[in-house]
């Protein structure tokens, strides 16, 4: 499961063994303080998440992926085929 990015106390992950019957659209996974939530590329859904998953650093994440969607989406493919995609700044570089 590579790591994307971080920003702000935010780790995005792609993972890439995970069971695709649970969701089967692109996305990512972030997580803060130990909480986690599950996002959708390129639309910017939260398709799950911890209850107390702080709502601003959901609108954070949701903003990286709107400007970050194209590199996103070609993450996503290497991802699905097992191969590395490439770090993606964060907002604070």
């Amino acid at each position: 499961m590579p790591q994307l990015s971080d920003f702000y106390g935010l780790i995005i992950w792609i993972y890439w063994d995970e069971d695709k019957s649970k969701h089967k659209e692109p996305h990512i996974h972030a997580e803060y303080a130990g909480k986690w939530a599950v996002i959708s590329i390129p639309e910017g859904n939260v398709l799950e998440a911890d209850a107390d998953f702080p709502a601003k650093k959901v609108r954070m994440v949701q903003t990286w992926i709107d400007i970050h969607a194209e590199e996103l989406m070609a993450a996503w493919a290497l991802a699905v085929r097992h191969l590395h995609p490439t770090k993606i700044r964060g907002l604070d570089k």
